[in-house]
């Protein structure tokens, strides 16, 4: 039975020794490369980075044991100093050699451990340093394997837009982590337009009395957005101050960045209590199977070796720190570093001499092989660019008690969504309805207010804001035109705008004051706008910014009306203006002397003595007004001038006789003042709407006096004012803007108008602080609701209730008939014709007679020259058939004196002809004389001597 154990027993130890000469030829083979770590090891990110470091190495040699190096780690306390910090990386550098270094923990303490690493060609590799101050292109040798802070700020600016808060008070710690993100916050806040009024700068050696006080001063400041970044011991204290301040109550909103989002849960239940409602950012870390199982190990592991700990839950920055190792084991096994050392220039010994120190022969290489190392660690993808760590998602969380509420995610490619990994191409989006909707502090889930718009409270034209109050809540209720028109403009921005509306009262809910008192508030931080019926003006224009207007602008008067009595006896002049009367009586009488002028030589009617002629004349001039006229014309270019003469007539006849039967038919109202001067002259009262600008204006722009304004607030007070008038403790006029003119005319259209003159303003708008980025959104909104007829009348017909019909104000004014203006064309049209056939006329005549007056004696004067003219003007045209036609049937010329006339006659000319041609015309011109009768030849009458 021997033999066979022999020969089982012999294979069994061989093959026993031959497996521990193969380890111990592994070990042998093993370099080690040493790496130090600089942690603060009594911080809770200290304590946590220490464990998984240590399991790291473990983890990632149980895994790669045929690796051929190995990575020993020597671990240094930088106890939360700089110049501890410092003095440990110059340790393990000096005494231990390392060829990397873990750390440091903080950014402060970073800033200055990356200068020596690029001296020394020894990466710094630091897994919690996120400061954006901190970067590879400042040290070359500095790689993050944490997320930079400045990565979060587009998705914080996304929540912010996606919640519509147009302004945010960043609260941030005095340190080198708090200040490197400021800037980058502030450009991103820009993009967006939303306002940084004030940034609260909290140093670490703050006691929990000075953290209060400046709450207090953002308290009151009526501030009630805040974004918080700085580390978790003093985050902890400022929010349990902010609950005591009453500062995490209802109205409030705040938003941390993801490193206080990360360490929050460590933290004890109280403070987690007093961060009811605050939202949250931090890394997105896809979940595993490896990840719950570490998870699983870590917590063992720790409760076993620090018993005594606080911290109850792994975070992100101890994930980090694992991957960071698992990057660093196999960027040293990809380098192929053997037997490395440090190589020392031949300088001083001196322990503070850092070129004593020399250079790492393989940090070059080391620092290549890190930057291109990628693998799926426990926190997600591990990429670096840029000597940084390559961001991914952020989760955006919701704190409730002691539990974390994922509200959704931002990533930027899609930025908000509810679902990280959505089926198709999802477009960029920042609506909030994207995200569940959270839980606010004050456990509320309404909104927080973030603007605090003033309303006036009016006594009357109540239709353009009107303030109640709920009787049951107490809570004001306000309706009216302008607050339609602010809400549709809110409605119509591109991003949600939360709002409160708040009265501007006293305690017994009155109005505290003027409109420019109201407007003051918002220059007092009181009132984030002013919403009612404010116009905008230069003066207030100083301290406010408006937006563009929304109503009609102008400021006018309205006034007292009377009846224009038809009884009037001399009623019949008001159809035409008197410069209209005066204009057409000329043009009568010119007519009239044209057509003489025209006529007196060929037709016999306009010949005669003067009286006679003179009365011919003006009776054919103005029987053409009732086309009575009986006188025949016999000239081509009078007949000319009548057709358009009589046209003008027409016109203005038939013009005369409509405004005339519209006078007698249509009640009409005329004014009692229309002259702003005659109020001021005579010093009458007149009165302007209540905590009115229109005061002001009334005594710089008008120069009224101040003893002679009046105030009144309501359309019944207007009424009563004008309708006592000037002898009755009443006003001559009330000035006033045109929107409530409208509303008050309206009403009592019957016996008021609105007259004078309309001095320019800009009208209504909506108010906000100088600089208010939210000013162009508003404008802009403002001109796309207003060029929406639709919506505009839907607003007024809500508030001013149906169209009120009532007379054209211009049709009530008694303008003194038809104007001048009206007929100007044709008294134009008829004078040029007029003058036209005149100037024709004349020079014909000059033509044919001035050379006949010139043939008299050369000594003769001017004078007489145009006296002989005139006489030849005088005379009968003796060419004018129509006028020997007429002659010869009152005259006839026997023919027996027609045989002995002279056998030369002396024709228009001067020039003479044959007494044949002459008869030869007499002969013809009654031949064709058909009425002469044939007994005038028989018994003819004696010749007419001339």
């Amino acid at each position: 039975m021997a033999i066979p154990k022999q020969k089982f027993t012999l294979p069994f130890f061989t093959l026993l020794l031959v497996n521990l000469w193969s380890k111990q030829m592994v070990i042998m083979a093993v370099e080690i490369i040493p790496i130090g770590v600089v942690l603060d090891l009594n911080s809770t990110v200290g304590e946590m980075a220490e464990s998984c470091i240590s399991m790291a190495v473990s983890d990632f040699y149980a895994v790669n044991a045929d690796f051929k190096t190995r990575l020993a780690l020597f671990t240094r306390d930088s106890s939360s100093d700089v110049v501890a910090a410092t003095s440990s990386v110059l340790d393990l550098m000096k005494n231990e050699q390392v060829h990397a270094i873990i750390g440091p923990q903080k950014s402060s303490q970073a800033k200055f451990v990356t200068e020596l690493g690029g001296k020394v060609e020894v990466p710094i590799v630091s897994f919690s340093a996120t400061s954006p101050t901190l970067s590879a292109t400042q040290s070359k040798y500095f790689v993050r394997t944490a997320q930079d802070d400045s990565s979060q700020v587009k998705a914080i600016a996304s929540i912010v837009q996606a919640y519509g808060w147009r302004e945010i008070v960043p609260i941030f710690e005095d340190t080198e982590y708090g200040n490197g993100l400021v800037p980058f916050l502030l450009e991103a806040f820009q993009e967006i337009d939303t306002r940084v009024p004030y940034g609260s700068r909290i140093p670490l050696y703050f006691n929990d009395t000075q953290i209060m006080r400046e709450l207090n001063k953002l308290k009151a400041m009526q501030k009630s957005i805040f974004l918080v970044h700085m580390s978790s011991s003093l985050g902890s204290r400022l929010f349990l101050l902010a609950k005591d301040a009453g500062m995490m109550s209802e109205g409030y909103a705040w938003l941390v960045t993801a490193g206080l989002s990360t360490l929050l849960d460590p933290r004890g239940s109280e403070v987690m209590d007093s961060m009811l409602g605050v939202l949250g950012i931090k890394p997105h870390i896809p979940t595993s199977k490896r990840l719950e199982s570490f998870k699983s190990r870590w917590s063992k592991n720790f409760t076993i070796s620090k018993p005594q700990s606080k911290i109850n839950e792994l975070n992100l920055f101890g994930l980090w720190a694992y991957d960071t190792v698992w990057a660093l084991a196999m960027a040293v096994e990809k380098a192929g570093i053997v037997h490395s050392r440090y190589v020392k220039p031949n300088t001083s010994e001196s322990t503070v001499d850092f070129a004593a120190l020399g250079k790492s022969e393989t940090g070059p290489r080391l620092l290549s092989s890190i930057l291109s190392t990628k693998f799926q660690g426990l926190s997600g993808d591990f990429h670096l660019a840029g000597g940084e760590r390559v961001p991914a998602a952020f989760e955006i969380l919701n704190l409730i008690g002691k539990a974390e509420r994922v509200l959704g995610y931002w990533t930027p490619e899609s930025g908000l969504s509810r679902n990280l990994h959505s089926r198709g191409k999802i477009a960029y989006s920042t609506s909030k309805n994207r995200l569940k909707e959270p839980i606010w502090p004050g456990d509320t889930t309404q909104q927080p207010k973030s603007l605090r718009i003033g309303v006036p409270r009016r006594t009357g034209f109540h239709e353009f804001i009107k303030v109640e109050w709920n009787p049951e809540g107490d809570k004001p209720i306000v309706s009216g035109f302008t607050r339609d028109v602010f809400v549709s403009v809110i409605e119509a921005l591109p991003f949600p705008l939360p709002y409160e509306f708040i009265p501007f009262v006293n305690k017994n809910k009155e109005s505290a004051g003027t409109y420019n008192e109201l407007l003051d508030q918002i220059k007092l931080k009181n009132f984030d706008a002013v919403v009612g019926d404010i116009t905008i003006t230069a003066d207030r224009s100083t301290y406010v910014d408006f937006t563009l207007p929304f109503s009609e602008s102008g400021i006018t008067m309205v006034v007292l009306t009377k009846r224009y009595e038809r009884e009037n006896m001399w009623i019949f002049l008001k159809p035409l203006s008197p410069g209209l009367w005066l204009t057409t009586g000329i043009a009568f009488i010119l007519t009239g002397l044209v057509v003489w002028v025209l006529e007196h030589r060929e037709n016999k009617v306009f010949r005669g003595k003067p009286a006679q002629q003179l009365g011919t004349t003006l009776w054919f001039s103005f029987s053409t007004l009732f086309f009575a006229h009986r006188e025949k014309v016999v000239n081509n270019w009078t007949r000319f001038v009548l057709i358009i003469w009589i046209f003008v007539v027409l016109i203005i006849s038939q013009s005369y006789t409509a405004s005339l039967a519209s006078i007698l038919t249509v009640k009409r109202l005329q004014p009692t003042f229309v002259d702003v001067k005659e109020i001021r002259k005579n010093g009458y009262f007149v009165g302007h709407q209540k905590n009115s600008f229109v005061k002001d204006f009334l005594v710089k722009q008008l120069n009224f006096s101040d003893t002679v304004l009046r105030e009144y607030s309501t359309p019944e007070e207007y009424h009563d004012a004008l309708s006592n008038g000037i002898y009755n403790d009443g006003v001559a006029a009330i000035f006033a803007e045109i929107p409530y003119i409208k509303r008050f005319l309206a009403k009592y259209c019957s016996k008021f108008q609105m007259v004078g003159p309309t001095y320019k303003t800009d009208g209504f708008g909506f108010a906000f602080p100088l600089g208010s980025p939210l000013v162009p959104y508003i404008s802009r909104a403002i001109l796309n609701v207003t060029e929406d007829k639709d919506k505009m009348e839907e607003i007024e017909r809500r508030n001013f209730g149906g169209e009120t019909t009532c007379l054209d104000q211009a049709a009530m004014l008694t303008s003194g008939g038809l104007g001048l203006s009206s007929f100007g064309g044709l008294f134009i049209i008829t004078g040029v014709a007029s003058m036209s056939a005149l100037l024709i006329y004349v020079t014909k005549f000059l033509y044919i007679h001035w050379p006949a007056s010139n043939t008299m004696d050369r000594e003769r004067s001017f004078y007489s020259r145009v006296l002989e003219l005139a006489k030849h003007f005088d005379k009968a045209d003796p060419s004018a058939h129509h006028l020997n036609r007429a002659e010869s049937r009152v005259h006839p010329v026997p023919s027996a004196e027609i045989v002995g006339a002279s056998p030369h006659i002396d024709d228009a000319r001067g020039h003479s002809r044959t007494s044949s041609e002459g008869s030869g015309d007499i002969i013809g011109d009654q031949a064709h004389d058909n009425h002469t009768p044939r007994s005038s030849a028989a018994n003819p009458e004696p010749p007419h001597t001339p």
